[in-house]
This record gives structure tokens, sequence and C-alpha cells, in this order.
């Protein structure tokens, strides 16, 4: 993300109308149905006859702020400087940090803002030119906005003269405790003052040979607008009332490149991704987006080399930043090239166009999706509201089964780029998530991820400088991170100094994400879903708009999943367990058996399978007791 709010508002208005209408996520789901008739009612038969080919890819992921993570300063001065707010560093993700992190139940650390890019503290004594404040956005800069994809940002060195050896230190030391690296990779756009200093011998910088009288040309690495300069945003204030590091209102650029989010004009404006450039991928934007991929663009071949270096730093996988605005013949092209070199290594698109799933993971070969327009979009609202459309989720898993991309969906309710759980925009409770999260980790086998501080419910308050405050921990900015430093308790990472409740919800994300990476039945189990069974006053208390519930299993193991998203209210519910779930999981519907919570209670259930299947009798179900903003995962075995 590159502007103070989330970069997919470009998309919402041209994609709303076909997310909303033809998706059907997250819609009620219109599936077409037969009816059974009974003398009493109505009843939809049972909808989960989808099949889906189920891949073991359940990881979890620590999503960090690379520079926020390990400072301990706790001043926090609005548009403070790295000396007055400080800094993390690459050497604050100590041993002990890696290992907590892993205990959490953790595969995978995620690195935000690793490569070089823009930013207003001065480095030229290390070498390094001082950016233009008036194309940075925050004293920090956005980590969005590369500078050199070559190099480490220098903020996160002790030694800025040995940047690079600290990062691969930092990977050794991750793989060490048994978890695996990701990194940013930024595709689209760089900032408007890229040079790379760190290039590799005979590697030609991006733009160095581009013919600058043509706005398109398909071996120019950037787009231009001929005959115009390029003119900053007058309303932009880089540090509000101080006067930042060269800022005049002026950027010298002529002619002018075209803005990074497709803005082809001299004169973005304020709320465009001003900072940044597109790069040029060989399509003609002003002729009908016409392509020219043969031969292959230069800048193909640049960016394919800038992944094979990072592969070959260790890196375990990358994120890459708005995959959707890169054509998908580049992903099908560079992506095996870069598994040649490291088979393992993983590509995560961020994508936010439902349409174009399919043909990012079929043709472009990436292994995993965001999940932020399914899921994330349907539980939110649930979250915020206690209640809401929970056939919003039958639709998404649905959709996600239906294009084959069951397994391959990343599922989260916090990263950089969205508002804090506990922020008073979204939940202002973390507690009140823990339903939703529990949807969000074992709805499928695809991954699921968090971002730092999550787990202790920091909110994202305080008005940081360009991140403002907007319930979201700010990219742009050098600032503490409170909730998340009482856990790290200056460095000892024992979380001695977390409330109660805090340990309390950090216990609970322990538990979830253990399970989510060690139970057989959410990395490999087929779905059943109850819900729809026992929705439409057919279940004795079961609330439509407030509980969900599935079952996950295989040969070995059943689970049964159950949520209750009421703030404030307990819900005592007759669940129905249908005749065609017992036979999908291959149990005998005339026998007694156990419920047996694995997550946040020591609680059992016992009861006979045949009081769970009449469908036409409201009494009918085995009685479960959730509590407000609660959940189970119950595993199901035989009474003997």
């Amino acid at each position: 993300m590159i502007l103070k709010v989330s970069k997919i508002v470009t998309y919402l208005i041209t994609l709303s109308f076909f997310i909303f209408i033809f998706i059907g996520c997250p819609q009620d789901d219109k599936s077409t149905t037969t009816t059974v008739e009974t003398t009493t009612t109505t009843l939809k038969e049972d909808p989960n006859t989808l099949e889906a080919t189920i891949v073991d890819n359940k990881f979890t992921i620590y999503q960090v702020m690379t520079r926020l993570f390990g400072n301990k300063n706790t001043t926090n001065k609005k548009y403070g400087t790295l000396n007055e707010n400080g800094v993390g560093k690459f050497n604050d993700f100590t041993d002990k940090a890696l290992k907590e992190i892993a205990n959490l139940g953790i595969t995978h650390v995620w690195y935000t803002g690793v490569i070089e890019h823009a930013l207003m503290t001065d480095y030229s004594a290390k070498g390094i030119e001082l950016d233009d404040a008036d194309v940075v956005k925050g004293r920090a800069g956005s980590p969005y906005a590369i500078k050199d994809y070559y190099d480490v940002n220098p903020d996160l060195a002790v030694d800025v003269n040995n940047r690079m050896k600290e990062f691969e230190e930092l990977v050794a030391r991750t793989h060490t405790a048994g978890l695996k690296v990701i990194i940013d990779f930024v595709p689209n756009h760089v900032a408007r003052k890229y040079k790379s200093d760190a290039k590799p011998a005979g590697v030609k910088d991006l733009g160095e040979n581009d013919d600058k009288t043509k706005d398109f040309d398909p071996n120019n690495n950037f787009y231009y607008v001929t005959g115009k300069e390029f003119v900053v945003p007058a309303d932009n204030n880089p540090l509000g009332d101080e006067i930042a590091p060269n800022e005049d209102g002026k950027f010298d650029e002529n002619p002018a490149k075209v803005t990074g989010n497709d803005v082809f004009s001299a004169t973005p404006g304020i709320g465009d991704w001003f900072e940044t450039v597109k790069l040029n991928y060989g399509v003609d934007y002003k002729n009908n987006k016409s392509k020219h991929f043969d031969p292959v663009p230069d800048t193909w071949t640049k960016m394919k080399d800038i992944l094979v270096y990072w592969a070959n730093k260790n890196v375990d996988g990358f994120r890459c930043d708005m995959a959707e605005m890169v054509p998908v013949e580049f992903w099908a092209w560079a992506i095996p090239q870069v598994k040649a070199v490291n088979e393992s290594v993983i590509f995560i698109a961020e994508i936010y166009n439902p349409d174009k799933y399919s043909d990012y993971v079929k043709t472009g070969k990436f292994d995993f999706l965001y999940d932020k327009v399914g899921v994330y979009d349907a539980i939110r609202p649930i979250i915020t509201k206690g209640k809401g459309n929970l056939g919003s989720i039958t639709s998404c898993w649905k959709e996600s089964m239906r294009k084959s991309l069951y397994s391959n969906m990343l599922r989260f309710l916090e990263n950089h780029d969205e508002q804090r759980i506990s922020s008073t925009g979204f939940a202002g409770n973390p507690s009140y998530a823990i339903p939703g999260m529990i949807i969000s980790s074992t709805l499928s086998s695809g991954p699921v991820m968090i971002y730092f501080g999550q787990e202790v419910g920091e909110p994202g308050s305080g008005v940081e400088g360009f991140g403002g405050e907007d319930g979201r921990t700010s990219i742009f900015d050098y600032w503490g991170v409170p909730n998340h430093q009482k856990w790290m308790n200056d460095g000892a990472f024992d979380g001695a100094n977390l409330s109660t409740e805090q340990k309390s919800l950090r216990e609970f994300y322990l538990k979830l994400l253990h399970l989510s990476i060690s139970n057989e039945a959410l990395k490999t189990g087929k779905f059943y879903e109850l819900h729809f069974a026992n929705v439409g006053g057919t279940s004795e208390g079961y609330v439509d708009d407030c509980i969900y519930s599935y079952i996950r299993y295989t040969d070995n193991k059943k689970l049964l999943i159950i949520v209750n998203f009421d703030k404030t209210t307990k819900q005592t519910t007759k669940l129905k367990i249908p005749k065609a779930a017992w036979d999908a999981m291959k149990l005998d519907s005339t026998k007694n058996y156990q419920l047996k919570d694995l997550l946040l209670t020591d609680k059992t259930i016992t009861f006979k399978a045949s009081d769970t299947l009449d469908r036409t009798d409201i009494n009918a179900g085995v009685t479960i007791d959730i509590p407000s903003s609660s959940g189970y995962i119950f595993e199901l075995s035989l009474k003997e």
C-alpha cells in the first residue's frame, strides 16, 4: 500500500458491480436447489455437493513491518525523526524473538519493507543519495516506493555499510528457528527517483536506455508523457507544519513519467500514487491495451533477474504487490524461471479482482492469492455488528471450490493495508474477532496470516504523521507499536507486560494457529457445511445471523466447527447433522458420539447421532451452548 487509505479504493468503484452481482460473494447463496415437501414445512436440500481438490497448503504467516517490530522507543512524536521516535533493525529479530514467533504456531515470516525504498532520512554520508521529500510519503517513506531493487533499507541496519550482510544473517537466523522467509516484490511501480547503486556488474538501470521521445515503446522500462514536465500535487504537504529535506514543491522530471496507479498525466492528484512511476511490461494502454510481448520486453528480463537475485539469497517466498496490475503473461514466463533456481519458493499475489483469480493461478503460476474480496469482506461486517449475512461465507467457499482455488486462498483479518481489529473503525475489541478468526483459519486447507500485534490487540491508534488517525499501524512513519512493545518487553520477548486479557488473547491465537498446521482434518480434510441444514427456523436456538457451522474431515479425523458472532449473548442451539454428513464422514448414524473442544475449553458433549437427523423436527439435534464472540473446534469421535 502506498496511500493513506487502502489502495484497493482505486478498484472498488469499477469492481463493486462485478463482485457483488456476478460473483455472489459476499451475497446470499442463490444456487439452484431442489426441495423436500413435508407436512409441516418446505426444506431446501443440503447444497454441500461440491467437490474440491484438497491440497495441504496449511501454513501460517506472521507479517511484520520490519522497521517497527523491534523498536523499543515509546516517544511517538507526530512526524518524528528516526532519532526521535526510533526504528527497528534486522538484528532485533533475535534468536529468542524468532523462537517465540515460531512457538506461536507460525511457519513463515513476511518481512515487509526490506528492499530499499525512498525515505527522508539522510544517508548521503554512506553514499546513498538523499531523496526529494516532495515525492516521498511520510518521513520513513512508503515501503512500496522502491528506490533500488538490489539493496535493502538502510534504516534496518545497525551498520549501514554492512546492511546486506545483516539481512543475510537475518535470513539464516530465521531458517535456524525453523521458519521460512517471505519478502515483498513490488513489480508494478518504483520510486520516482529510482536509481540502483547496488546492482550487479553489467546490469543496466531501469530507464537507462529508454527512448524518452516516445510515450510508449515496448523496450522502454517506463511510460512517458512527452512534452510535459512532472508537477507535484499542489496540496502535497510532506511533513505538515515542518519543512522537509529538499522540500520546495517541485521535482525535476522531464518528460514526466506515468504515475504508478495508471495515471497517464503529468499532473497526478494528491490521492494518486504520485511518488511512484509505472513500469512498462509491453502493454500499450493508449491503444486498447495492445500487447507487445514478442520479442520479450526488456522490463520482463530485468524484473525476472531481480527475483532470481533474491531467490539466490535463500528467500523462500515473494508477496507480489498489486500483481494484477502486471500482465499475467509476465508471471507465466518469469515464475517458472525463478522456481528453476529454487523450486520451493512460493509466490503470493495481492489481487482484488475475482475475475482474474483463476488466470493468475492456472496461467500465471501463482501459488496463492489474497482473499480480501472474499472471506475478509464477508466476515468483517459480521464482526463489526455481531451479526450479519452468514450466507455470504457459504458463497465464498462455494466460489473457491467452483474455481478450483479451495486450497489457494490466503486468509487474514489484518495486514498493513487494513484497519486493526481493535481499532474503533473495525471491531473496537479484539475478542469480537475470535469467531471470524476461527473461520478464516479453518474454512479451507489454504494458508492463514496474522499481522504483528494482532495477537495482543494492537489498535493502531495515534496520529503518526502521514499515516494519520486511521486505525492502521503506519507504514510511512517512524513509530512505536504500544501493545506489541508490551509483549516485546524491552527485547525479552516474554510478554511480561501484557495484561491478563492480552495474554488470554495471545493464547487463543497460539492454540488456533497450532491446530491449523497440525490437525489432519484442517490440513487435508474435506468440507461439509452444517449451516444450511440449520437455518430458517429449522433448529431450536440456531440464530441464522449469528451462528455458523461446518465439518472438516478425513478418514482418520473429524472436526465440527461452530461459532457465535453475537457480541453479548450466549447462544444455545440444537445442531442438526444430516444423514448425508454422517455418510460423507463414513460414520454410522445409529451410534453414540462425543464432541471434545480442542480450542478454548475442555468442553465435552455426548449424544446420539440418530437424534441429529430429522430436519423436520425443530428440537432434533445435539445441544451446544456457545458463549458470545466465541466458538468451538470439536473433535468428533465414537463414544465407546
